[in-house]
């Protein structure tokens, strides 16, 4: 398994300590900074090597290329929320896992430019 994967299982932990802190340090927000979430990302312990996945879930795709470009590293935004977001929706063990509300962010607006070939217009 590559650095940055990890499993399903994972994610949903990391969803859910990460958005949690989020929440409490910074407040409800549709999009959190890069600043935010790794300062949530270290006060939860993730790796270094994981923690693209919390910039995927929480950050805006701009916030997330931009932090990415200048650390030297390409990581896929789309693909990354994707399983994100089918990690913490898919609860195979309970109903309630997660132990706090996410219904207040907006997942996702989505942004059809990411698909080259298709034309809204």
């Amino acid at each position: 398994m590559p650095a940055c994967q990890i499993a399903p299982s994972d994610r949903r932990r990391q969803a859910r300590l990460v958005g949690k802190d989020l929440v409490e340090n910074y407040g409800k927000k549709q999009y959190y900074t890069p600043l935010e979430v790794r300062n949530a990302n270290r006060r939860q312990q993730i790796p270094i090597d994981f923690s693209c996945w919390s910039f995927a879930m929480f950050s805006s795709r701009d916030d997330f290329d931009a932090y990415h470009q200048a650390r030297g590293e390409v990581c896929d935004y789309v693909a990354m929320k994707t399983e994100m977001l089918s990690s913490v929706s898919s609860i195979s063990e309970s109903s309630s896992w997660f132990d706090f509300d996410l219904s207040w962010l907006e997942f996702p607006s989505l942004d059809w430019s990411v698909f080259d070939f298709f034309d809204p217009s």
